[in-house]
Order: structure tokens, then sequence, then C-alpha cells
């Protein structure tokens, strides 16, 4: 980067005195030459947070040019443990003139930080987030010298629990929030992944098994599904305990190398975590069409809670998980279902998973959603500012189904800012270049039926965790 003319906005944001927080670099880039993989010319403000003595939350705050300005700040979310801030994810924002801004969630150098670390548990579930928002709104009205006309926060995975939490905990921060593939439920999701973990390291599956499991699944699902898609991929993967066992008897025909201790694995993956000794739903299990490779990682937070020495394996599904529920589910779970002071806010709140993706499942999105429904008093209500979509085939990365959706962020500021109802969504299968399926998605619960006319689908249908699980939130 190239030093250059210091402007009187830049001054400003020099003389900042930031609570519990410093102003570690303020630099301008000259990037004439800008092409779509890189940002304009802008200035980059690095900042370091530390709200208690163990945290080290770092916050970059990227601000275009002023003519460029578009007078909207962006926040936006992190991934996985979090631990450092990818620069890439601010070329588009500025290009689209967004001041934005993402944080590290005080996970740095590495998951390891969070271990026996309460307050970089209270940092990564929800305070680095608001801190970094409240940081950077001092900072665009410093250097542009007025405050943002709309803020947005968009953010998937990890930053999907971030916007959640964001919605729940702090409405005003956000005049609309995205949350894609949300790991909101993080406690009962990270317990899926040591369930998934422990099963698969007593009977693995080799590559080919677990493609003809895939199969059995697709294949079963298939009469449910609308012609296009029927036996490629499953649209609505939700299921009874027939149906597990349909789909395992119908995986165990199509692969003859498949064993009755396969069978048994298969039935507590599609089941999903119960408590060992009451039988509590913990959470729900794999999803029918999904790999189980992504199902079964990020297994830090129970470093953060036992230790780095504990085997994995000797976490048990009873008084193990129920200390480490009471120890991070006040922090880390984003399941507080009134959103009644985002909607006094003004906000919109558009939310998607993925029905293939096993690494943060439908379910417990779905669930969440039936319960803001109930606590708004009707869908009908809840829908007037928040949204569900289940995106056909979609994983958590790339899928079996649908791969590329209209610009959700463009979708919701219009929604915000000109009352313009984003209603049934685009989406497509694109495949080198070019697109090999196209499919409407209208929010949940409607669906594609016959000859792709969106009919009302089923509500629910998917179990809910015991509450216990899902701790009062804390402070």
């Amino acid at each position: 980067m190239s030093m250059i003319s210091t402007p009187s906005g830049l001054q400003a944001v020099r003389n900042l005195k930031l609570q519990n927080g410093k102003i570690l670099l303020i630099e301008k880039s000259s990037s004439a030459s800008a092409t779509p993989d890189t940002p304009p010319c802008h200035t980059l403000v690095k900042i370091l947070l530390k709200p208690a003595v163990c945290s080290n939350i770092f916050v970059e705050i990227h601000l275009p040019e002023p003519q460029h300005w578009n007078g909207r700040f962006l926040g936006l979310g992190n991934g996985g443990a979090a631990g450092s801030i990818n620069p890439a994810i601010f070329t588009k924002p500025l290009r689209d003139g967004y001041a934005a801004a993402s944080t590290d969630l005080g996970t740095s150098p590495n998951p390891d930080s969070g271990i026996g670390n309460r307050e970089v548990w209270k940092d990564f579930g929800f305070r680095a987030t608001h801190l970094m928002t409240l940081a950077a709104k001092e900072v665009i009205r410093a250097f542009y010298g007025r405050e943002p006309a709309f803020s947005y926060f968009s953010g998937s995975s990890t930053g999907g629990q971030q916007a959640l939490q964001e919605a729940q905990r702090y409405p005003e921060d956000y005049d609309g929030i995205l949350a894609q593939l949300p790991a909101h439920c993080r406690t009962p999701l990270h317990a899926y992944f040591l369930w998934n973990f422990q099963i698969l390291q007593k009977c693995p599956f080799s590559a080919e098994q677990e493609a003809n499991v895939i199969a059995a699944g697709n294949e079963y699902m298939a009469p449910r599904e609308i012609p296009t898609i029927a036996g490629k991929f499953i649209s609505d993967p939700r299921c009874t305990p027939a149906d597990i066992e349909a789909v395992v008897a119908l995986a165990m025909k199509k692969d003859a190398s498949l064993t009755p201790e396969h069978a048994e694995a298969l039935r507590l993956l599609f089941g999903g975590p119960v408590h060992a000794t009451t039988g509590e739903r913990i959470f729900d299990g794999l999803p029918f069409g999904s790999t189980f490779d992504i199902a079964r990682g990020n297994l830090y937070l129970f470093r953060w809670v036992f230790g780095k020495e504990r085997d994995l394996m000797t976490i048990n599904f009873a008084g193990d998980i129920d200390t480490y529920t009471a120890e991070l589910g006040p922090w880390l779970n984003a399941e507080n279902p009134d959103l009644s002071r985002f909607e006094q806010h003004g906000g919109k709140l558009i939310i998607t998973s993925g029905s293939a993706d096993s690494c943060v499942p439908y379910h417990a999105t779905l669930n969440y959603y039936e319960q803001a429904a109930e606590k708004a008093g009707s869908l009908e209500h809840l829908r007037k500012f928040c949204l569900f979509y289940l995106i056909p085939g979609m994983s958590h990365g790339p899928g079996p189904g649908i791969n590329q959706l209209p610009d959700l962020l463009n979708l919701l500021t219009r929604w915000r800012e000109n009352a313009e109802f984003p209603g049934t969504l685009s989406g497509e299968r694109v495949e080198e270049g070019s697109p090999h399926l196209q499919l409407p998605i209208p929010p949940y619960p409607e669906k594609n039926g016959p000859a792709l006319k969106i009919i009302s689908g089923p509500r629910g249908g998917v179990s809910r965790i015991a509450a216990r699980f899902l701790p009062p939130a804390e402070a």
C-alpha cells in the first residue's frame, strides 16, 4: 500500500479515543488499477479492543473514499473458530460503496485461546461483534462527518451465529441482517459434531460406502421431489424414524459391504445425539443425502471446557455434556425467539439454510424459525420482517444442488429501505460457468410442487431440542 495525503477525516479518526480499545493502524491505499478481485482506493483502520483483561479482539474497518461511499455500514461475519480476518471479504463491499468492518472474534492466534477463558467465550459468542459495531460506527462518524444512513450485517456459519446474536441481544445495532447457514444453536451443534466423530471413529465408512448411503437417501426421497431433481438431491429432507429405517435398509441393499455395525451407526447418525441417561433430544441427525466429512469436525469447544489433554472419545453424553452445556451455552447460543425489539427498530431479517448441509444442518434453524413465529403470534406476522429460505441441495460449500443465489444483501437493503418484499428467490445450479438447473425458491413453508407450482408446505417436522440444552442467554 502506498501512502498519500491525509485528509481531515483521517485526522479525526486519529484523534478518536475508543472505550476499552485503541487504534493500531490507519493506512490509506491507492488501487488505481483495481479489478473485480482487488478493492478500490480506501482507508484501512485496525483496532484492538479489550473489554476484559483476558480479551484480545482485533477489528478491521475498511472505508471507501467519501465520494464513493453509499452512506451505509456493513458488518461482516467470520467463519469457523475465527481467529483472523480475511481481507478478501472486503473487496465486493468496498466496490459497492459500503464502509465495512469485521472482527477475529477474539480467538487469535488459534481456537485454544478459549481454553478455560470465559472472556473469550463471551467475545466469540456475542461481545466482539457488538463492540466491533460500536467502534466501526465511531470511526465512520469521524471519517465521513456523519452517521451511516443504514447499517446492515451479513454473515454465514459462525457469521450467522453473529447475525442472530445481534438481532436478539442488540436489536438497534443493525437495520437489516442476513444470516446464512447460521451456526446459532452452537453448543448442541458441536455436540452433534462430537456424536458423529465418536460414531465414525468406531465404525468408519469408505468413500464408496458413504457415496452409496448418500445415493440411498436420494433414491428413497425421490418420490417426494419434483421430477427435475428427484434422485439427484433432496429439497426437503425432513424425515421420520420409519424413513430412517427405510434408508438404512436401502443402503444395505445397495452396498453388500455394509455390515450390521454400519447399519447401527447409520441409525445413530441419522437419529442424532440424545442424552445417554434421560434420552432427551440434544440435536437432530445427519440430513439424508449429505456428506459425512463436514459433520464431524470443529471439536475445539470441548477443549475450551475439558482442556486439550482430554481424549474426545471419552466425553460422554450424560454428565459431560451437561457440564459442557452449562459452561458454554449461555454465551454461545443465539436461541431467543423473541425478535420483537428488532421488529420495533424496523429491522428486516433474512435467514437461509441448505437442505444438504451436514455441517450446520437446517433442522435447528427451521425449529428456531417456528419458535419465533410462535413468539410473534403467527407465521404471517413474523414474515412481515423475518423470512427463512431452505435452499434445495445447498451444502456448507459446494453441494449437489443449488449453488448460486441472487444478491441477498441487495434484496435485504431494498426490503428495508424501499419495502420491496423479497418473495421467491431464483436459484441456479451453475457448472463450468453455465446454469444447468434453475429453481424458484419460495420462503418457508412454501415449496416447489408439481410442474414447479409453488405450494404450501408442511410446518415443523423436526424434533425440538430439549430446553435444558439451550440455557437462557447471559450478558
